[in-house]
């Protein structure tokens, strides 16, 4: 990953440890921890930090409909 192009894929709050840890398994992307400002209800301005899957534009983009689709999976139970 040395000299490409690297995109972040926040992870939701609430997203379970498992999950964040089986996508670090099954995909070439790093957890990362990132500053992100929040604009909703009464967090307006305040930065928070979160993580994010951080990897190459196409791989992130499996991680994110991967991740998706085992949220509704988990919702669903």
């Amino acid at each position: 990953m040395a000299n490409e192009e690297l995109y972040d894929m926040i992870v939701p709050p609430g997203v379970p440890r498992k999950m964040i840890y089986d996508v670090a398994e099954k995909y070439d992307v790093e957890v990362v921890r990132r500053q992100q400002r929040l604009s909703f209800a009464n967090m307006d301005g305040d930065a928070r930090e979160l993580i994010a899957f951080r990897g190459r534009r196409e791989v992130v983009e499996e991680v994110q409909k991967y991740l998706f689709e085992r949220l509704q999976e988990f919702i669903a139970e």
